[in-house]
């Protein structure tokens, strides 16, 4: 394939270089003019707005999110049937991490960002119908030899059901029912990175919504009518699977990446950038199955521990990943693609400068939600999940976990920052190493604080182990001059304790002064007086930082 360069003036009377593939005019911008949009669209990216659209739709993602947990904890409360449930969905959510959207994504988008920008058009399709042949027939495979083997996985996840009868029975059947599920979103996963590698970030980011919807539907109106009500919920996972999936198809088609599934297995593996991604996913996977592992053993632990343990880790998780996916899920998910451009371009100022933007704005706004993790973890497991059968001991043992998360939290988000570092000079086998040290640590940290804090020993663990990880991270991209700080960081960080510190006793003060727990009765009061601290909080922890003169305008960072 010919490919001729054009040149063609941006904003600013700048001039940006890019290529035509020679396969017809309706590819080239100029050809297209105003109407050009995804691969061929070079105005330079507002990264803040990018943010905040991802942020936003994200943020609705985990409010209807909080709806599903906050029905289902009054529909089961903290029992053997969400045990049973919360150990089946873990099962499918472990391999898709592992074979989809941790290491596939780490691996596939920045080659997939190297096509795209070196390559043209009709190559990048081609390893898009390529990958999704390949990911779709092993998953399908995979799928069905976990539907055979349930019983076998239930036991390998969550050991301590099998003294429970009927939650083991229940693990089985609804690990059976969700199986499929690693298919569906494999290929949603697979979506969302194209679609952001071409900067269209807001489909990717509404996709969980519709999980959540489905969620809520079958919590509402299918649960009541079903023998055993817990079952709803394996069928909204699928139902929110193909959901998902379907919802990319319309930003694939505007920018002709719809994939194509072949039944040529052996021709798609034989593609070279699918051989790349597949190189690349070896270290993935095992960076990514390192921290798994982790979270298989603490399931394990917490089945142990009694009824109920396994889901208030779940419950603390919900609202540990709300900021986690705010922030971190959401700034790694719009920097990996401009990192992987500036890789490609050899532009070192350009990819360290996109790092200092996330790190500054992770610290920004993971401190003061650590902050309320750790001081108002009780008024926020009681606003949200108290209803129902959630009695007054899950509100404590949520809230215990909640407060051991915010230890961690900041740990939890900037490695959503550092690791793309690496990801996007296509370097994994350092993550891989990092993890590996931050596996064995928090099993050590386990046999230290389980028996002292219990399940919230476990969570506890996972925090300390993030902020070991983040900080390896830090010190291999220092070490390797990937990342140069730029000046101001002194300044920065007075500034950001001066204001967390105050935050920090005004939460307190709140959290101990009203009781939180004993305002079931009036839960509309409860909400409203969530609602307004939380404003509150906002509004003294930015004023405090505009009071000491913080300079919010280095934010509004773009990048081509």
């Amino acid at each position: 394939m010919t490919s001729a360069a054009w040149i063609a003036p941006a904003r600013g009377g700048c001039l940006v270089i890019g290529q035509t593939c020679g396969i017809g005019r309706q590819h080239c911008p100029e050809s297209r003019g105003r109407a050009a949009r995804g691969p061929y669209n070079k105005r330079p990216m507002n990264l803040f707005r990018a943010l905040l659209t991802v942020s936003g739709f994200t943020l609705l993602s985990r409010v209807t999110g909080l709806i599903r947990e906050t029905l289902i904890a009054r529909a089961f409360g903290a029992s053997i049937y969400t045990d049973a449930f919360y150990v089946a969905f873990r099962i499918p959510n472990l391999l898709r991490r592992l074979s989809a959207e941790g290491a596939f994504a780490q691996a596939f988008v920045p080659i997939l960002a190297e096509f795209k920008n070196s390559k043209g058009h009709d190559p990048t399709k081609a390893l898009v119908d390529a990958m999704s042949t390949v990911l779709t027939w092993f998953l399908v495979v995979l799928s069905l030899l976990g539907m055979l083997g349930a019983s076998w996985v239930v036991y390998a996840v969550a050991s301590g059901l099998s003294h429970e009868g009927a939650a083991y029975g229940l693990a089985v059947s609804m690990t059976r029912i969700m199986f499929p599920y690693i298919v569906l979103i494999s290929m949603t996963t697979l979506a969302s990175g194209v679609l952001n590698t071409y900067k269209q970030f807001s489909l990717p980011a509404f996709a969980p919504v519709l999980l959540n919807v489905s969620f809520i539907a079958a919590a509402v109106f299918v649960a009541p009518h079903l023998k055993i009500p817990v079952y709803a919920l394996a069928y909204a996972v699928i139902v929110g699977g193909v959901l998902q999936l379907l919802v990319q198809l319309p930003g694939l088609k505007k920018i002709d990446m719809t994939p194509r599934i072949g039944l040529n297995f052996r021709a798609a593996l034989a593609h070279p950038g699918v051989k790349r991604v597949l190189l690349k996913m070896v270290p993935a996977m095992f960076a990514v199955s390192v921290g798994q592992l982790s979270l298989i053993i603490n399931t394990n632990i917490a089945s142990n521990i009694g009824a109920g343990a396994v889901s208030w880790i779940n419950y603390a998780d919900r609202l540990m990943e709300f900021p986690t996916a705010l922030l971190g899920a959401a700034l790694g998910t719009i920097l990996l693609p401009s990192l992987s451009k500036a890789h490609v371009d050899a532009n070192h100022d350009e990819y360290s400068a996109l790092l200092d933007w996330g790190l500054r704005i992770t610290f920004l706004l993971a401190a003061p939600s650590a902050i309320a993790l750790f001081f108002f973890a009780e008024p926020l497991t009681a606003t949200l999940f108290h209803y129902g059968k959630f009695d007054n001991r899950s509100v404590v043992m949520v809230g215990h976990a909640l407060s051991a998360y915010g230890i961690g939290l900041i740990g939890l988000i900037l490695i959503k920052i550092l690791a793309p570092g690496f990801y996007a000079k296509q370097d994994i086998k350092t993550p891989v190493k990092i993890a590996i040290f931050v596996l064995v640590m928090t099993q050590v940290s386990n046999y230290i604080f389980v028996p002292i804090f219990s399940h919230a020993g476990l969570t506890l663990s996972i925090g300390l182990g993030a902020l070991a990880n983040a900080l390896l991270l830090f010190a291999g991209l220092r070490r390797r001059k990937i990342y140069e700080p730029s000046a101001g960081w002194l300044r920065f960080f007075v500034q950001l304790i001066g204001a967390c510190l105050i935050l920090a006793g005004t939460m307190h003060w709140v959290a101990i002064n009203f009781d939180w727990i004993g305002m079931r009765a009036t839960p509309v009061l409860r909400i409203a007086l969530l609602g307004a601290s939380l404003v509150v909080f906002a509004a003294l922890y930015f004023g405090i930082l505009a009071a000491m003169g913080f300079k919010y305008a280095y934010f509004k960072r773009r990048t081509l």
